[in-house]
């Protein structure tokens, strides 16, 4: 097992610094671990809330106004179990060597990108590649 990485608080990574380094994995190690506990948390407390609001409500259009909300509830939820399968591989690149690079180029993602989207699999310029691609075939 490997020994822990000592990273300070406010550390950020930095273009000038070695790519993927033990400090810079670390760092987006556990910015995806910090992500997927909140998104853990609210949902448990989604399934907490559905479980209290399944009750009788006699009024029409409050009952069909408590579905619509459920509805989007567990629409959003769906989208962040999608989002946690996501971040589950991203610590699956961590672990194989293979996270800040580009499924496509193998070159690496910048920083900034990871940092904002830490699930990213492709660089920018191969993500708007794929996307034009994507809008091409769409409106075939």
């Amino acid at each position: 097992m490997k020994a822990e990485t000592f990273l300070p608080n406010d550390y950020i990574p930095a273009e000038d610094e070695p790519f993927m380094n033990e400090r810079q994995t670390e760092y987006f190690r556990r910015k995806l671990l910090a992500w997927k506990a909140e998104l853990l948390d609210e949902t448990a407390s989604t399934i907490t809330g559905l479980q209290d609001a399944a009750r009788n409500i006699p009024d029409v259009a409050d009952r069909a106004s408590e579905e619509t909300d459920r509805s989007l509830e567990l629409r959003t939820r769906d989208r962040q179990r999608k989002l946690i399968s996501k971040i589950e591989a991203a610590m699956r690149r961590i672990e194989e060597g293979e996270y800040g690079y580009c499924e496509k180029t193998g070159d690496p993602i910048s920083l900034k990108r990871l940092d904002a989207r830490p699930i990213a699999t492709m660089s920018l310029e191969a993500q708007e590649r794929h996307e034009r691609r994507e809008k091409v075939h769409r409106d075939d």
